[in-house]
């Protein structure tokens, strides 16, 4: 139900106004007084405010300009016995949606009200759609980027399968999706899994679904991520971790173009274009026999090489200044950016981690600076991020066990540096939280005695 709160100093207008927006079915609430008001608002949710301008104490336009300086975005309609044209001027440049004169009909009160919250849904749409493309944004100025990137406008119209090489953290699903919204298939679903991320006896239910009953635990009928894409683009991130009977379905639904539901009794046809990516060797992964031939030559049709972030530093001044502004609207801040000499101090840095690496140093350069973020905060930053990067080679054992505790440290690691936030971490991770969660599990990582820590 839509919640209204009025706020006037006069009791017969609360009550007229109120009596109105129930009889339309609103939840009203009253208020006499705007300091209360104020204090209402940053404890409960209302969907739009009325409020009279001429009022004892705190009048309507200083209620307004507070509330907008603490950052309540509810839209605000200003009403007012006494109107002049330099009120309603005032009231609209501190933020007021709309300004009514009284004595007002129901039918314009209503009719405002209609307006105004169908503007708020627009303007909140325009505002997500605005966070999807930045986030999904590619942004680059070097060369390197400009022969991919013509890669992309090549392959895309088509209807070739893609591989999109290159190290964790380069942007390899950007560039899937940019194959895709730049292909026939773009209002169609773009669908990603990280086949590194699903365990092993999942990732068939997670492909092709399953029917009720499946298996124990199969309460109803679930689609694959292969019929979510139909129509659209799959994007099969880490193929080269599938297991290897995994290969041997995936290799016959791409050549018969249909699937079998674990438990299903009759194949599925599916109209899905397909994009792999891999940090692998493929070539040696089929050398070794760990990866099927068969396999590769379907999925290896076009292959685009995505370099690291340190063989283009042209594009990291750009990232950072991208990054900067995606956080900054995420969190409601003001704009910030990075001087000149910030700017240099990040384009000597390796990037061991590439643009992902970038965008979570980015974020807490953030976090930690007021105003523009300066060399000696990236400096500062960029060495402890050094300092806590563990050393591959280090210690000793099996190599099982070496590798477990180098998977280990990178874990606690990147828990610590995202304040022991499981779903920050997860994603700076490329894993589902879940995942996560099972890989703590498994090395032996106590979540709860490491955020109390």
């Amino acid at each position: 139900m839509t919640r209204v709160l009025i706020v006037d100093d006069d009791q017969s207008t609360l009550a007229s106004l109120a009596r109105a927006f129930r009889l339309a079915g609103y939840d009203a609430v009253v208020c006499d007084h705007a300091a209360r008001a104020i204090a209402l608002l940053q404890q409960e949710r209302f969907d739009i405010v009325f409020s009279d301008v001429v009022m004892p104490g705190k009048d309507g336009l200083a209620m307004l300009a507070e509330l907008r300086e603490l950052g309540v975005t509810t839209p605000i309609i200003m009403i007012s016995g006494q109107a002049t044209v330099d009120m309603a001027v005032r009231a609209t440049r501190l933020g007021a949606s709309d300004f009514l004169e009284k004595p007002i009909s129901s039918d314009k009160l209503l009719l405002t009200v209609e307006n105004t919250l169908r503007l708020a849904r627009l303007e909140e749409e325009n505002r997500q759609l605005r966070r999807r493309v930045g986030r999904h944004e590619l942004v680059w100025t070097s060369d390197a980027m400009q022969r991919v990137m013509a890669q992309v406008d090549r392959v895309a119209p088509t209807e070739s399968r893609v591989c999109i090489l290159g190290e964790t953290g380069t942007g390899k699903e950007l560039v899937a999706r940019a194959i895709h919204d730049r292909s026939a298939r773009r209002e169609r679903p773009f669908v990603s899994v990280n086949c590194a991320a699903v365990p092993s006896e999942l990732i068939e239910s997670e492909l092709f679904g399953h029917e009720k009953g499946a298996f124990t635990g199969a309460a109803s009928r679930h689609l694959g991520k292969f019929e979510q894409a139909h129509g659209g683009t799959l994007f099969l991130d880490e193929i080269g971790d599938m297991p290897a009977a995994m290969q041997a379905k995936l290799l016959r639904l791409l050549q018969e173009g249909e699937l079998e539901r674990i438990g299903g009794e009759r194949p599925v046809v599916v109209d899905t274009r397909v994009i792999v990516a891999t940090h692998r060797d493929l070539d040696a992964l089929v050398q070794k026999g760990a990866f099927r031939e068969d396999l590769y030559h379907r999925v290896f049709v076009f292959p685009i090489a995505l370099p690291p972030l340190r063989d283009r530093r042209g594009d990291i001044a750009p990232l950072a200044e991208h990054f900067a502004a995606i956080v900054a609207e995420q969190n409601g801040w003001k704009p910030r950016g990075f001087d000149r000499a910030a700017l240099d101090e990040l384009a000597r840095y390796g990037w061991p981690g590439n643009v992902r690496e970038l965008r979570n140093v980015v974020e807490r350069l953030l976090l930690l600076t007021d105003g523009t973020v300066g060399a000696d905060s990236v400096h500062a930053v960029l060495t402890a991020r050094h300092a806590r990067a563990p050393a591959a080679t280090a210690g000793t054992g099996t190599l099982a066990s070496r590798v477990e505790a180098f998977e280990r440290e990178v874990v606690l690691g990147e828990l610590a540096a995202h304040g022991h936030r499981v779903a920050e971490t997860a994603r700076a991770l490329g894993l589902e939280r879940s995942h996560l969660y099972k890989k703590c599990a498994q090395l032996g990582i106590d979540l709860k005695a490491e955020r109390s820590s």
